[in-house]
């Protein structure tokens, strides 16, 4: 048995790790969406690719990361001084504007000074003691419209699909590879930036490795990682056991794909299995792969094949929702391993919403089937434990999209391209003892607003409303908190792209709480006339028009007369 104080020491050392990368990354990045929304995160890994670490960043990235490293790991022989990059969504990615850098770190090359009982013999071409990997959501990675998040019909519309590659070898960038990038997308120089950035929060983390195993060796320094994994998934197993054995069923829709309008089905059969005794895990090597005796399994089984449109989620966004919710369910001071899915089997069936196929355009499924996913397995657990599950949130991201030439320069250059991204916060769901929060990112998503200073410097645009949606919240012994309005006008000809959801029905209310109300969006053009648009489309704007979106609130909780 682990000595606990050592335990607790090396959960907070290896967390101080992948909190400081974030911490990096952040104050390097050059875009407003990574360094004021903070659309980034960071991660460390063990030798087999398995989490041992996550900094407090975005729920989508840090649950399925570890198939990017897996990915990295199967495709590149690494060797001292390499990283990886990828963003491929069907090898280990999300989707396209996720880019991610995998980087090894040996000890043995970086900490000469290591004791005598550490010391290694290790050659170039052994496996790397430890691994650290960021991930950032990039403003623009190319494809058929600014910001690479639109209405697309396959993957190649997207932007610049990656698959796992060197960006760096030998401590070296691979100006070849970081060429083929740049010349794709339409912002080069930030995209330069943001992935230096995320390059020196990588090198950060590999850093402070090296100076956790010189001080205590890399011996003890690697058990106290497969110690953190057996403790979580140790925790995880006495969860369930409180859990009530039995099948729980639920589904949801989301509004449709911005092809076809008709609903798109999510369905989870949740069966959790009686356990006597607690039982000892079998070692993975691979961070999703499910080899130990399973407690529950999350079955989505029944719902929708792949669509046309772009809300399709890649089975890491799947298993990304599932480990999310059930690690909301403990503890704040529990490690946030790979070990808490050793007891949970995903069964994600190949073709469908949940788990796409190429060449299916995905770049939603990443930020409002993730959401969506999270609202149908938490409506699941409340029949097994009501007493801990919220009512529905806002459920989508907003995602808007603008982009076009920056006309503001005093010379007469022609301008330069430019491109925003930004994810609306919503209302939080009513929980069965208080009130939802309003204007809150939630769920899926752990970002910020982008501040309207900020965002006027940066962009052509001015931030004309931006304040709560009065009563959106749904009513109840709790009340949903509510979403909010953000009206946005272009001072340039623009495109406007927004993917979002929640447009047709409204967050669930749960206990007989009320449903929370659907959220809107609308274009107010320069003749003063007024339009409603689709949550799933891309419209051009001229110079001094306006879009307005008023996000859902969430569900309320409890019945009133209660």
């Amino acid at each position: 048995m682990p000595d606990p104080v050592e335990l607790e020491v090396f959960k907070n050392l290896y967390h101080s790790i992948a909190e400081e990368m974030g911490a990096a990354l952040r104050r390097t990045s050059f875009s407003p969406n990574i360094k004021e929304r903070r659309d980034y995160s960071c991660a460390v890994f063990d030798s087999a690719g398995q989490v041992i670490a996550m900094g407090d960043h975005m729920p989508v990235h840090l649950g399925s990361m570890p198939m990017s490293v897996a990915a990295a790991v199967e495709q590149c022989a690494f060797e001292p001084g390499d990283m990886v990059m990828l963003n491929d969504p069907f090898r280990g990615g999300t989707h396209l504007p996720d880019i991610t850098l995998v980087m090894p770190v040996f000890v043995w090359s970086g900490s000469p000074r290591l004791p005598v009982s550490a010391a290694r013999t290790s050659s170039p071409t052994s496996t790397p003691d430890f691994y650290v990997a960021s991930r950032a959501h990039h403003a623009d990675v190319g494809g058929t419209y600014p910001g690479s998040m639109g209405p697309c019909r396959e993957i190649f519309q997207e932007g610049l699909r990656i698959p796992p590659v060197k960006i760096m070898r030998a401590g070296k960038t691979v100006a070849d590879v970081l060429a083929i990038l740049l010349n794709n997308v339409r912002t080069p120089e930030e995209r330069e930036g943001d992935l230096g950035a995320q390059m020196a929060a990588c090198q950060t983390g590999a850093q402070r490795l090296r100076e956790i195993c010189d001080r205590y060796g890399i011996a003890r320094a690697k058990k106290a990682a497969a110690s953190l994994l057996l403790y979580s998934e140790e925790i995880m197993r006495a969860f369930l056991r409180t859990i009530p054995p039995g099948r729980y069923q639920a589904e949801d829709f989301l509004d449709d794909d911005g092809v076809d309008n008709k609903p798109v089905r999510i369905a989870v059969t949740i069966n959790v299995k009686a356990s006597s005794a607690t039982r000892k895990a079998a070692r993975r090597s691979v961070a999703h792969e499910q080899t130990s005796p399973a407690q529950v399994s999350i079955d989505f089984t029944g719902s929708d094949p792949q669509v046309q449109g772009a809300i399709n989620a890649v089975e890491a966004i799947t298993y990304s929702a599932c480990f999310y919710v059930f690690r909301c369910l403990l503890r704040d001071d529990v490690p946030a391993t790979s070990g808490l899915m050793r007891p949970i089997r995903v069964i994600a069936p190949s073709g469908t919403v949940v788990n796409a196929k190429p060449p299916a355009a995905v770049a939603g499924g990443n930020v409002e089937t993730s959401q969506r996913i999270v609202d149908v397995l938490l409506k699941a657990l409340a029949q097994a434990i009501p007493d801990r599950i919220p009512a529905a949130a806002a459920g989508t991201m907003n995602n808007l999209t603008i982009g076009g030439i920056d006309l503001r320069l005093e010379d007469s250059s022609p301008g330069e391209p430019f491109a925003y991204y930004e994810t609306i916060a919503g209302g939080m769901g009513a929980r069965p003892t208080k009130d939802g929060v309003s204007g809150v990112h939630t769920h899926m998503t752990n970002s910020l607003n982008t501040p309207a200073e900020a965002l006027e410097y940066a962009y052509p645009i001015r931030l004309r409303q931006y304040s709560l949606r009065p009563g959106s919240g749904g009513s109840g012994r709790h009340t949903g908190g509510d979403g909010i309005v953000r009206e946005i006008e272009v001072l340039t000809d623009a495109q406007v792209t927004l993917l979002a959801d929640r447009r047709s029905r409204g967050p669930y209310g749960l206990a007989g709480g009320a449903d929370g109300a659907p959220g809107r969006t609308v274009i107010t053009r320069r003749d003063g006339s007024v339009e409603t648009i689709p949550g799933k489309t891309s419209v051009r704007l001229q110079s001094g028009e306006r879009v307005r979106i008023e996000s859902p609130g969430g569900g309320g909780w409890g019945r009133l007369d209660i």
